[in-house]
């Protein structure tokens, strides 16, 4: 797998002149084999139905700069767009609602979320060069980012704070009002928080390694799923606002409101119908679907949970009238501040995504034929990390939360066999085109909350089956074991009862020891940044004892003695002989 584009030192081939430059751009938009070239499209769409026979050609690898027909790029740039697009939403959507934001101001934060998403997926696509030094930023690959899941949890949770010290304000009736302050707050502290990642780019891959092995992401990225999955849960039997509660009186008797098209209380049968028939499309669509509909699965299951609960009437479309032609960043603005009890879960997140993306970039170059080791490959982990961490200070001050590099898209690449990055920046390009045009994120807003529920659970699952992944890659010694217990133990208590540490603490200041307290109790409530802060302190103190270098006795081997002299005497049985006195297990594991 040879990795030769974007060499770490100066190149030597001749530039090409302008003259060239031009009449290569010519050629590619006027000649067949640059418009369309002889790439097989029916590869795309043809669907996986048991009835039809399967081709046994594989389509082409395009690697990272081969010469790529323009509609294809285009056509594999929308795929990469539409495998992003319910990744991206869903925080803003989400963090709006804890807010307590109105439909515009939603509206707003969907469509810059695209849009910042699309302009700092193109700085990793592209990989700049720091002047006069060995190092990058970017990666030089397809490695697109998006909004993080890792944020909602304390954000969530931050919120609760907000509303009950009085950063965010509350009507005498008891509701709660919008409150962009907070959100500001989060987005400062955030900014201030990704110089962590920013610095420890600089840091050698395999001291990041050491800190930070799968041992300590694993679990901590395990838990950030199964944190959002009360969430998404939630959404699919109606809303996560005040109206699963069930209350006998307000605008929240009904879900999501009683302003609704047709209200409804939470848990009613219809709302889970919707949400199953959202999750149902997407299995159908992996096993029966085309290659190109398989990594749009979940667009289009929201697609199909949209349509049926518009014809059902439950879509409400005044949001989409009301919303402006056009948007762009900075349309609404918040004040930005920093919130002390927020460092120490937002440092756990940044650390989170630093890990999060030296993964999705090894796995991005190993689907992109290219070298997973050595200098080129250290320098792409540089590279990734730096821009990761410049992404979250941007986002922020472009009023969105902290970005991570997505991993979906890998498997995009995989299934399409291009890693070109010709593909990436039509993606970034669509979704540019997506978030400026807001009437589309009026209607992504406007998505019923069972039919978003659907969606939302299956990713908030895939990304515990992501933390599932790395700790899979964990040796199971004895050490290994009692770290990941202990961090768990709490990390599992914190996620289900998330009120546990709330009233240790009886101080009710606002200055700087209240906020002290505030830190120490949302960074004990929010199950994930707990665990990753015990897993790591417990790698860090914990030696590998003598034993672990040991082989383990398991389920699979524990029975071996008995099994061999069982086929031993069955062996004599049949007047067979054993080789050598090995038995046939054993010579079935030797071949094997």
């Amino acid at each position: 797998m040879a990795d030769s584009p974007d060499q770490i030192g100066p190149s030597t081939t001749p530039k090409r002149s302008m003259g060239d430059t031009a009449r290569h751009i010519v050629k590619k938009f006027t000649t067949k084999e640059g418009l369309i070239g002889d790439y097989d499209y029916a590869f795309l769409f043809k669907p996986n139905l048991p009835f039809m026979k399967k081709s046994r050609r594989a389509a082409p690898f395009f690697g990272l700069n081969d010469r790529m027909p323009i509609l294809l790029a285009l056509l594999l740039g929308f795929q990469h767009s539409l495998s992003m697009l319910a990744g991206i939403i869903t925080p803003p959507i989400i963090l709006g609602g804890a807010a307590n934001f109105d439909a515009l101001t939603s509206q707003y934060l969907v469509s810059t979320s695209l849009i910042v998403c699309g302009i700092l997926s193109s700085v990793q696509v592209t990989r700049f060069h720091i002047y006069r030094t060995r190092y990058y930023i970017g990666t030089g690959l397809i490695s697109v980012v998006g909004t993080s899941f890792a944020i909602i949890p304390v954000a969530s949770g931050a919120f609760k704070q907000f509303y009950a010290n009085g950063v965010c304000q509350t009507a005498a009736d008891g509701t709660k009002l919008p409150c962009p302050e907070g959100y500001g707050s989060i987005l400062g502290t955030a900014c201030c928080c990704a110089l962590l990642e920013v610095l420890a780019s600089f840091m050698p891959t395999r001291v990041l390694k050491k800190i930070f092995p799968p041992l300590v992401t694993g679990p901590t990225v395990m838990l950030i799923g199964i944190s959002l999955i009360q969430s998404g849960f939630q959404d699919w039997a109606g809303g996560s606002n005040d109206c699963s509660s069930r209350p006998t009186s307000g605008i929240y008797q009904l879900c999501p409101t009683i302003f609704a098209p047709k209200p409804l209380a939470w848990g009613s049968a219809e709302f889970i119908g919707l949400g199953f028939l959202v999750f149902l499309s997407i299995l159908l669509l992996e096993r029966f679907g085309a290659p190109i509909m398989k990594s749009c699965a979940v667009a289009l299951s929201l697609l199909i949970g949209c349509i049926v609960a518009a014809a059902t009437g439950y879509f409400d479309h005044s949001g989409i009238d009301e919303a402006p032609a056009a948007s762009f960043v900075w349309v609404h603005t918040f004040p930005l501040s920093v919130y002390g009890p927020l460092v120490l879960p937002l440092l756990a997140v940044f650390i989170v995504l630093m890990m999060e993306a030296i993964g999705d970039i090894t796995a991005t170059c190993d689907v992109s034929r290219l070298e997973v080791e050595g200098a080129q490959f250290d320098s792409r982990i540089q590279g990734g990390v730096l821009a990761d961490g410049l992404n979250g200070l941007l986002a922020g001050l472009c009023t969105i939360t902290p970005m991570s590099t997505f991993a979906q898209n890998n498997g995009v690449i995989a299934l399409t066999r291009c890693a070109n990055r010709s593909a990436g920046y039509c993606a970034c390009l669509f979704l540019l085109i997506m978030g400026i045009f807001s009437k589309f994120a009026a209607a992504l807003v406007a998505i019923p909350s069972s039919v978003l529920g659907g969606v939302t659970t299956f990713l908030f699952a895939s990304v515990a089956v992501s933390g599932i992944r790395i700790i899979s890659t964990v040796p199971f010694t004895r050490r290994n074991r009692f770290i990941l217990t202990a961090s768990l133990a709490i990390g599992f208590g914190a996620t289900l009862v998330p009120t546990w540490f709330s009233f240790v603490f009886t101080y009710t200041g606002s200055d700087a020891k209240g906020g002290f307290f505030n830190a120490i109790e949302l960074v004990l409530e929010t199950g994930f940044a707990v665990t990753g802060f015990l897993a790591m302190l417990l790698n860090l103190v914990l030696q590998d004892e003598i034993e672990d270098e040991a082989a383990e006795i398991t389920a699979n081997v524990a029975d071996d003695a008995d099994d061999r002299e069982e086929w031993a005497r069955i062996k004599k049985t049949n007047g067979t002989d054993l080789e050598n006195g090995e038995s046939v297990k054993e010579k079935g594991i030797a071949e094997a």
